[in-house]
């Protein structure tokens, strides 16, 4: 919380790489492309805030998907929010991902199994 009761800012971004591991290595997983498990770098972090966070019991929800595939790199999108009663958002959200091979110290192409799973989670 900040001095104002609400999430800092800073915290929102931890919420959302929490919400993209689970995401994306327990669903890369199950597609059978394990190496999204081991070797991705953010490149980017793009964050609106859109309403205030107050400190609170009830968890938030967080939805996100693939927005975009290119060459080497992938692009995750996100929703911070509460469902009901109403729709309310407080954060909208986008990371940058490329694959990295640290064995070779280096960045790598999306692999042909890497964007056929990838291409599973668009707008998922």
């Amino acid at each position: 919380m900040d001095a104002l009761g609400h999430v800092n800012n800073g915290r929102y971004v931890d919420y959302l790489q929490d919400a993209r591991v689970d995401f994306l290595f327990r669903t890369a997983k199950e597609l059978g492309a394990d190496d999204l498990e081991t070797g991705l770098l953010v490149a980017r972090h793009e964050v609106e805030y859109r309403a205030p966070l107050h400190f609170r019991p009830e968890p938030v929800r967080i939805e996100l998907w693939i927005s975009e595939i290119k060459a080497a790199s992938f692009t995750v999108d996100y929703e911070i929010l509460d469902a009901e009663p109403e729709r309310r958002t407080y954060v909208e959200a986008r990371t940058r991902l490329v694959p990295f091979d640290f064995a070779a110290n280096r960045l790598r192409r999306i692999s042909p199994v890497e964007r056929e799973a990838l291409s599973k989670l668009v707008g998922a």
